[in-house]
C-alpha cells in the first residue's frame, strides 16, 4: 500500500493539503477519513472544497445531518459517520448513488462504515501530535491511488516540503 506522510503546522496547511489533494482526485473517488475528533478532519474537507472551486466557508461538518452536498467543478458529497448507531444505518442514505456517481465522496469516521467503502478508496488518517501539529497519513487502499500518492508526494517535495514528509510503502 503506498503512503504518504506529512506534519501539518496548523489548520492553514491543513487546508492546503487538501486544496493540494483536490488536483489529483475525479469523479467517483472516495476519500475516507480517520481520527479523532477535533483533529482537523473537516478543515482538510474545506480544503478539498477550495480546490473544487467551493467557498470553504459553505463547508460545515455533516454531524447531524449525515451529508453534504457541495458543487464545484466536480460535485462534492461530504458524509459524516459518526452519529450512526449501527453500520446498516448507512445503506438508509442511498450511500451507492453517491460513491458510484460523478461527484467525490468524502466520508469523515469512514472506519465506522469501512464494509460498506469501495474496495479501492485514499484513506487519511490525521493524528494530533501536539494542540496545532497533525501528522497526516495518505494511503491509498487498491492500486487507483497509487497515482494520487506519487503525484501528492511530488507537490509536497516541490513545495518545498521535503524535510516534513516521508514516502513510501506502509
Amino acid at each position: 500500500m503506498k503512503a504518504v506522510m506529512v506534519c501539518s503546522e496548523g489548520p492553514d496547511e491543513t487546508l492546503a493539503l487538501g486544496e493540494m489533494l483536490a488536483k489529483w482526485l475525479r469523479p467517483g473517488d472516495t476519500v475516507n477519513l480517520v481520527g479523532d475528533l477535533g483533529v482537523g478532519k473537516t478543515v482538510l474537507v474545506k480544503g478539498i472544497a477550495t480546490g473544487l472551486g467551493i467557498d470553504p466557508a459553505t463547508v460545515t461538518s455533516p454531524t447531524f445531518a449525515l451529508i453534504h452536498e457541495y458543487t464545484g467543478s466536480v460535485p462534492l458529497y461530504h458524509f459524516d459517520a459518526y452519529r450512526l448507531k449501527r453500520p446498516e444505518e448507512w445503506e438508509d442514505l442511498g450511500y451507492e448513488e453517491y460513491l458510484r456517481g460523478q461527484g467525490i465522496s468524502v466520508v469523515e469516521w469512514g472506519d465506522l462504515v469501512q464494509v460498506y467503502l469501495p474496495p479501492q478508496h485514499l484513506e487519511i488518517e490525521i493524528k494530533r501530535v501536539t494542540e496545532t501539529k497533525r501528522q497526516i497519513w495518505f494511503r491509498a487502499v487498491g492500486q487507483h491511488f497509487d497515482l494520487v500518492i506519487d503525484e501528492l508526494g511530488r507537490e509536497l517535495s516541490h513545495a518545498g516540503l521535503g524535510d516534513r514528509y516521508c514516502y513510501g510503502n506502509r
